[in-house]
């Protein structure tokens, strides 16, 4: 059995889900949409795969299962809420929307239609960091204090021409961007923080929206977290993210290569006393075809399987919700409000002196 499915912005992540779609067993890209005319020519001429520029047309493509959804954020919702309404099964790419009210409700009619609704965030599906999940989940470092998470990247070096990415309106800046990424893996190993003790946007480069973050946060269970993340690090080749996650019984440092595990403890099932090192090559399970990385098939594997057997979503609206809700959190923390758990309305984020909204 396939899933028929259409692919929605043919962007550097859609062209890479269209690929990919296209070659696992589970999915049928039957349709494809982008704004772009030429585009669509394109890969219909290489493809097959029927392209129009009209996004209702194509949901209205006959015996259409799902939806994937790789367009500027700001058109998230609307797009979102139109392929639901259709009863279609939605793979959308990460953040969710840029408010954190509006993925809630998303999450809310997905679940409320029985549909599957799965959201990009592919570093749950790195053997890395799906292993620091297991091992936390068993205890293996006892009782956690505190996290630190990172990321790095070479995406805004200089100042330039304006992209959806740098737009406060469309894609939100380094924190909805590239921010989100390490936050959902605190939220998925910690839940939603109970505040934002303080928090700093730095934007050097970009005019409407920061380059850099940088924030203190409390869990539950007494956890404190940690995040850095700067998109315009020259001193990387591409994006690199990791997390450091100490406890009263050893450490856990993982990345995209590699797993350490400190254990003062009793050690778990196939760890040393002291540091062990586990490599992704030990910790990545095969996949039907590779493009980019082996998380990237597994999403859309795992978004497949889920549609045609039932299995449970790894990272759904609910919980990329609670990854936006903590985005506003920074951002209300970083404009001097201290905001204790409970959802916030959009607020404004200075800027060289300026302010501009970040909302939907």
């Amino acid at each position: 059995m396939q899933v028929k499915t259409a692919v929605v912005g043919l962007g550097k992540m859609g062209v890479s889900h269209l690929s990919i779609a296209n070659a696992i067993p589970s999915l049928d890209v039957v349709a494809a949409c982008d704004s772009s005319a030429i585009l669509g020519q394109m890969v219909g001429k290489y493809t097959g795969i029927v392209c129009d520029t009209d996004f209702e047309k194509v949901l209205a493509t006959p015996d259409l299962g799902a939806v994937v959804i790789a367009t500027p954020t700001r058109l998230h919702e609307r797009m979102i809420g139109a392929a639901l309404d259709r009863g279609l099964h939605v793979f959308a790419e990460k953040p969710l929307t840029l408010s954190g009210e509006a993925s809630e409700a998303l999450a809310a009619r997905a679940e409320a239609a029985r549909l599957v609704a799965q959201v990009g965030f592919h570093y749950r599906f790195v053997g890395t960091f799906r292993e620091a999940k297991r091992l936390l989940d068993a205890g293996a470092i006892g009782r956690v204090t505190h996290i630190m998470a990172e990321a790095y990247g070479p995406v805004v070096l200089k100042p330039s021409n304006k992209t959806w990415r740098s737009s406060a309106q469309e894609g939100g800046g380094c924190l909805y961007d590239y921010a989100a990424h390490p936050l959902n893996l605190m939220n998925w190993y910690f839940g939603q923080p109970t505040d934002c003790a303080g928090a700093i946007l730095a934007n050097p480069l970009s005019a409407e929206v920061d380059d850099a973050v940088y924030a203190t946060m409390r869990f539950g269970s007494g956890v404190t977290g940690q995040l850095s993340v700067n998109w315009s690090d020259d001193s990387v080749r591409k994006m690199t993210t990791r997390v450091s996650i100490w406890g009263d019984k050893g450490k856990i440092y993982a990345d995209r290569q590699e797993l350490q595990l400190h254990c003062n403890g009793a050690p778990p099932e196939g760890y040393n006393k002291g540091w062990t090192v586990k490599y992704i090559t030990e910790l990545t399970e095969p996949v039907s075809f590779y493009l980019r990385g082996e998380e990237y098939s597994a999403q859309l594997e795992a978004f497949g399987a889920a549609i045609l057997d039932g299995r449970p979503v790894e990272n759904s609206f609910r919980s990329a919700a609670e990854t936006d809700r903590t985005i506003e959190m920074i951002r209300a923390a970083s404009a001097g409000e201290r905001v204790a758990g409970a959802p916030v309305e959009p607020v404004r984020t200075r800027s060289r002196g300026r302010f501009f909204g970040l909302g939907r």
